[in-house]
């Protein structure tokens, strides 16, 4: 009997502290469940696809860098003998030895790309301080400066020049062989006059002037170039009479500049007239975007909105509005202009920052030298007062955070769309091949980066309650979230 109790007793016991231990389990289990009476709920982490939040000058600088050495290490402007030997600065330059060429590395040292990456470098070096990217600039200058002459003299009874790189130079047959060179090249003279004068290079080689470049160039895209009757630019390609977007930004910019190069204010007339021309023809209204192409004297027209293409429009419209006076009576309507465009962009950008291929179409790959150009066009339009900071500053970063997830560890720029022509169907557009070897992807990741350098140093981002907002006082309050004091101290919410 005592063994029945003895038994029971243990068995009683254990079931107790089972019980005890499972009320002690449960109890803990509520303790740490996440729910709205233990926990903020609104401040729990969100797992965003790319970074979010905060953003500091240094960060971008870092990437901005990275990038930069990547160039450097891939183009380095020299002529090169048939042994592919760097001749530039020594004896063997006059005359040009049979088989020399412009070296060459990832990039083409006379691109339409390459001279938007000039701009940027220039631009870079003047938000950072950084000698390093207007000497890159320098160099490559100087280089086509010697060039110029050795290939043309050697190669006068021919009627291309022997290498390719030089004949886009020295005989420009389309918009893109000489406008944004011709414009990069305008810009660096302005800045740096005296490296820009005919001179000697070791013994016998001869820089010309860079005006000997500029003119060539300007020739071709206000005389050569065919256009329409009212003036436009337009191509017989793929069609007759075919006027693409690309365009705006391959010659506009050109012929403003000009109005400060040359000291001769009808350009600035010519360029404001041709914009309008452009926008009475591509801008789509309803949707606040423009169209690709446009073939006059069609009825119904092929409406497929390319990103890169409406990033060249945007940029255009940017560029103008840094080079026209003040007081020029268009001035209006292309600040109007900009912030339909920037609306209606706003409105399509993808939750991860980017922008897509065809904007439109939310199918179509997220596409990175588009997302850039807007990114640098939205951030310089804030710090020129064009546009709201406290509206559009979380725009620009957060396609800044996207556009860095899209940086290598080699410091090449992914996500790319490569050289793209037009189609009047959406496969075409669909299916362009993207790369880290399109030169396209560069000079725009570098103008971004900056100008948001320049924004992040007199905006202050800052997220309160989990958002980002762009604040004109720095906000000094750990809180994550807060109110606004006059001060800047903030006052947390409790």
């Amino acid at each position: 009997m005592r063994s029945f109790y003895s038994t029971l007793t243990a068995v009683l016991c254990l079931a107790a502290a089972l019980a005890i231990a499972a009320c002690t389990s449960t109890d803990k289990q509520q303790a740490d469940e996440v729910n709205d009476s233990t926990t903020p709920l609104h401040l729990l982490k969100p797992d965003y696809k790319v970074p979010y939040g905060e953003l500091s000058a240094d960060e971008v600088k870092a990437d901005l860098e990275h990038i930069f050495a990547y160039i450097d290490s891939e183009l380095k402007p020299n002529i090169l003998n048939k042994d592919g030997k760097a001749i530039l600065d020594t004896e063997q330059l006059t005359p040009l030895p049979e088989g020399a060429t412009i070296q060459r590395g990832a990039f083409r040292i006379g691109s339409y790309e390459w001279g938007i990456t000039y701009q940027a470098l220039l631009a870079a070096k003047e938000s950072t301080g950084d000698a390093r990217y207007e000497e890159y600039v320098d160099r490559a200058m100087g280089t086509l400066r010697c060039a110029y002459p050795l290939f043309k003299q050697r190669d006068a009874a021919k009627t291309e020049v022997e290498d390719a790189q030089m004949e886009q130079v020295i005989h420009p047959r389309a918009l893109d062989d000489c406008g944004t060179m011709c414009t990069a090249m305008m810009k660096y003279a302005k800045a740096y006059p005296d490296a820009c004068q005919e001179g000697k290079i070791g013994s016998k080689g001869i820089v010309v002037s860079i005006d000997t470049l500029i003119n060539n160039y300007f020739q071709f895209v206000e005389h050569g170039q065919y256009r329409l009757e009212d003036g436009l630019f337009a191509r017989h390609r793929p069609q007759h009479n075919t006027v693409w977007l690309d365009d705006m930004y391959m010659g506009i910019p050109t012929i403003a500049y000009a109005g400060i190069y040359f000291n001769a204010p009808k350009y600035f007339d010519e360029a404001a007239t041709m914009y309008k021309n452009f926008v009475k023809r591509m801008w789509v209204p309803e949707k606040r975007i423009y169209r690709h192409g446009y073939v006059e004297g069609l009825a119904q027209q092929p409406t497929y909105h390319w990103a890169r293409a409406n990033g060249w429009a945007l940029l255009t419209t940017v560029e103008l509005l840094d080079m026209l006076p003040e007081n020029h009576p268009d001035r209006e309507f292309i600040l109007n202009q900009l912030r339909e465009h920037v609306a209606g962009l706003c409105a399509l950008q993808s939750s991860e920052g980017f922008w897509h291929q065809l904007l439109d179409r939310t199918d179509s790959y997220l596409e990175t030298s588009a997302t850039a150009i807007y990114c640098y066009a939205i951030a310089h339009s804030i710090r020129k007062g064009w546009l709201e900071g406290i509206t559009y500053g979380g725009v620009a970063q957060l396609a800044w955070h996207a556009i860095s997830t899209k940086i290598t560890d080699e410091g090449k720029v992914a996500g790319t769309c490569v050289g793209t022509g037009m189609a009047f169907d959406p496969a075409f557009y669909y299916y362009r091949p993207v790369s880290a070897a399109a030169a396209h992807g560069y000079g725009p990741v570098i103008w971004a980066a900056a100008e948001m350098i320049n924004l992040l140093c007199e905006w202050y981002p800052r997220t309160n309650d989990s958002g980002l907002h762009y604040y004109e006082q720095e906000q000094k309050n750990p809180s994550p979230l807060f109110y606004l004091t006059e001060d800047g101290k903030g006052e947390a919410v409790r």
